[in-house]
């Protein structure tokens, strides 16, 4: 991609994107993810696995406290506190590479961003409906963060969206539209195009035609309305690929590897897995041979 862009945040950490593949390290901290719920759960388990995949090579880590998984039970602001900040507060303390907080929850948001996390990830993309209109917007705006707005049509009470099939309207249309509303939204709150990265939500309120259709699309997705933004890919382990393959969840890390080269080849610039050391050794290669000159 063209698009050359680099974070420099208060602590003196940097993240540079649109040279090297970035890559985002999964920190679930919840019981029950669909992936590895449980296995972090406890502050020491989840610093070490934070430890372990900086030295597989992960360029940030992202934390979630909240399961978003098919049939997962939202948590209140106040819950995701609860369960997030003493985590983050150690985390923080610790981890030598920027930190994301995954999270829905303006409120959430705006005391993890005082506590020093680099970067918001919204998977309703600024347009959760259980929130006053704008609200993680005007977050991202007051403090300047960088922030992932997730394609994930609104559902009332539903993180999990609407759905998507691969019949009918032009997904990727239907996509754009959903962005050019959330970009709105954060042009009304102040946010600076500068800050939003783009991730089109694989896995999220699309059946498995409509995920692999938007795979192979993807770098439709790098330019909307004559501004290009910059694309996050996660399909780590994701539904669609045992659809396809028959594999249960642990068993999904090779295809995910290949998803992953596919996104970067159209354009995507950070891909956001669980298995940090198999995804970055595919990325660096998949990177040389991009840049190789004839």
């Amino acid at each position: 991609m063209s698009i050359q862009r680099t974070y420099t945040f208060k602590d003196g950490k940097q993240l540079h994107l649109g040279g090297k593949t970035l890559i985002m390290g999964i920190l679930n901290i919840t019981p029950d993810s669909f992936s590895d719920g449980g296995q972090w759960d406890t502050v020491d388990a989840a610093a070490a696995h934070m430890h372990e995949m900086v030295a597989d090579g992960a360029d940030l880590i992202d934390v979630g406290a909240e399961s978003t998984r098919p049939g997962s039970t939202p948590m209140t602001a106040d819950e995701e506190q609860e369960r997030l900040m003493p985590f983050l507060q150690r985390l923080l303390s610790e981890c030598p590479v920027p930190i994301s907080v995954d999270t829905y929850h303006p409120e959430t948001a705006r005391v993890a961003a005082g506590m020093g996390v680099h970067i918001l990830n919204d998977i309703c993309g600024l347009q959760y409906t259980g929130t006053p209109d704008g609200a993680m917007a005007r977050v991202a705006a007051e403090t300047g963060l960088p922030i992932i707005v997730m394609h994930n049509p609104p559902k009332e009470g539903d993180v999990s969206g609407r759905g998507l099939d691969a019949a009918g309207e032009d997904i990727l249309e239907d996509m754009k539209d959903f962005f050019r509303k959330s970009i709105a939204i954060a042009d009304v709150a102040g946010v600076k195009r500068e800050q939003i990265i783009l991730d089109p939500g694989i896995g999220f309120g699309k059946d498995t035609p409509a995920n692999l259709l938007v795979q192979k699309r993807l770098r439709e997705l790098l330019e909307i309305d004559g501004t290009e933004y910059p694309l996050l890919f996660a399909a780590s382990r994701k539904r669609f690929i045992g659809d396809v393959l028959g594999l249960p969840k642990d068993q999904r890390d090779e295809a995910t590897g290949a998803a992953g080269v596919i996104a970067i080849l159209n354009g995507a610039c950070m891909l956001r897995v669980h298995d940090v050391r198999t995804q970055a050794r595919m990325a660096a290669l998949t990177d040389a041979i991009l840049e190789t000159r004839d």
